[in-house]
């Protein structure tokens, strides 16, 4: 009898380890998931800016200013 209660005990034991073990997993594999969505979010937010950057460069032509500003400058320094 005291064998039978020991085992049964045992498998208890092992159950709920088990059963611990999975609820990990299975949460774990949700944090991952989410942070995948969270590095997308960031991704569409950076290219966001980034159009938002280019779309104000070519409207007010700083880039082609800035490019001949170091142009100049460079000829300068060789000439």
């Amino acid at each position: 009898m005291l064998a039978t209660r020991l085992l049964v005990h045992v498998h208890v034991t092992a159950l709920m380890i088990s059963s611990r073990a999975e609820h990990r997993l299975e949460r774990l594999r949700d944090e991952r998931g989410q942070a995948t969505a969270e590095y997308a979010l960031v991704l569409l937010g950076a290219a966001g800016l980034a159009l938002l950057v280019a779309l104000w460069a070519r409207k007010t032509n700083m880039i082609g200013k800035l490019l001949d500003s170091v142009f100049d400058n460079l000829l300068k320094m060789i000439g």
